[in-house]
């Protein structure tokens, strides 16, 4: 049975939802999280593991990211769990001439931003993995990239946040909100309501459905990415890899029109979670062939040893994606005690601890030690409805 009150409402059983009733439980902060379904049933469980800096455009994008990344060097020491949480360092995989130039470009915005990063040639970057192709051109690296284990890191969010008091809840769906003279009030649900002041939208993919219980416009819309996991064999890399496909792309338009970038990323395991796809399909999270044999054939031009080896499972998340690529994090002008956590699409996992940290702090002090101002809802003009579907 749901409780009558609590001091905060968190909508969404998700990494970034369980990030946020940790830290406003570790505030003692009265709070109740709800999920329409299991746990980590989003994107969350259907997603990769890393924590990549380099794919970060210089600004709120990287600043972000960095204040992110810094988080989980003692985090399962925190959250007293086995989070999978490795630094080995993150590549940057170059396969043209085109690819190259951008990289050059790229890598010395980075610099010029802090990050610690280096552009390889091709021998270099054999050196630090032997397994890669003979054909590519170089690559970069950071050795601030690193990698953790999105079920793991869920989890371990949720049950640090149970020991400090939250209430979690699954299998319940929220019907409504009710709000009085432009605050909030009370959350509806399928099993009953729940009186409270303050409400954070944490339902990723869902999060415009959620602000449109209060009238709000939020241009969060799902984007699928589609992955295939690959058997457990000896180790072949040590380290995560994306391809420099679709950073070109940003500087090249006509490269982004040829389909996007690949990933991979060896687990502690042994397997190895190869990906991934961006296709606006609304919220079909269904898997297609098509997607996954361009995963496949692009990836093995990377890493060749791969061919041959069994796929043991595919399947796709809806990351939640805003036009501007930045999460949306706040408090909602004009609505008090409605505060956004969503949109962070495919970063979900590297920015949950500091997601949670911030909109914790938010709602416990009125303040962060980060500016949120480049996150608000209210850097978008308003959206239409229908632009949602």
């Amino acid at each position: 049975m749901l409780p009558d009150c609590a001091d905060v409402v968190v909508i969404g059983g998700g990494v970034i939802g369980a990030s946020c009733a940790y830290y406003l439980a570790k505030h003692k902060i009265k709070v109740v999280l709800l999920e329409k379904r299991d746990l980590a049933s989003g994107s969350s469980g259907a997603c990769g593991g890393t924590i990549f800096l380099q794919t970060k455009s210089p600004g709120p994008n990287l600043k972000l990211a960095l204040a992110g990344a810094e988080r989980f060097r003692h985090l399962h020491e925190e959250l007293a769990a086995d989070i999978e949480y490795r630094n080995h360092g993150g590549m940057i995989i170059i396969e043209t001439e085109t690819e190259y130039d951008a990289m050059v470009r790229w890598a010395e915005r980075q610099q010029g931003a802090g990050l610690d990063v280096a552009l390889l040639d091709a021998n270099q970057a054999r050196g630090l993995e032997t397994a890669l192709s003979p054909e590519i051109l170089g690559a970069t690296f950071s050795p601030a990239d690193a990698q953790v284990n999105p079920w793991h890191l869920t989890f371990a969010f949720i049950k640090s946040a149970q020991r400090h008091g939250a209430k979690v809840y699954t299998g319940v769906r929220v019907t409504g909100i009710q709000t009085k003279s432009q605050r909030i009030e009370l959350v509806e649900t399928d099993q009953g309501r729940i009186s409270t002041g303050t409400v954070v939208n944490a339902a990723g993919a869902y999060a415009a459905r959620i602000g449109a219980l209060c009238d709000l416009d939020i241009p969060i819309k799902p984007r699928r990415g589609q992955l295939v996991v690959v058997e457990a064999t000896h180790p072949l890399i040590s380290r995560c890899m994306l391809s420099a496909h679709y950073i070109a792309a940003k500087f090249n338009p006509d490269l982004a029109r040829k389909g996007g970038g690949v990933s991979i990323e060896p687990t502690a395991h042994g397997s190895f979670v190869l990906g991934s796809t961006r296709e606006f399909v609304g919220f079909d999270s269904r898997v297609t062939r098509a997607a996954i044999q361009h995963i496949a054939r692009n990836v093995t031009s990377i890493l060749p040893v791969l061919k041959g080896r069994n796929i043991i499972r595919v399947f796709a998340g809806l990351r939640p994606y805003t036009p501007d690529g930045l999460p949306i994090l706040g408090p909602v002008a004009g609505l008090d005690g409605f505060v956004i956590a969503a949109g962070h699409e495919g970063d979900g996992i590297a920015l949950a601890p500091i997601t949670g940290e911030l909109i914790a702090d938010l709602i416990a002090n009125n303040r962060t030690d980060f500016p949120l101002e480049a996150y608000k809802l209210e850097r978008f003009d308003p959206i239409r409805a229908e632009d949602l579907e």
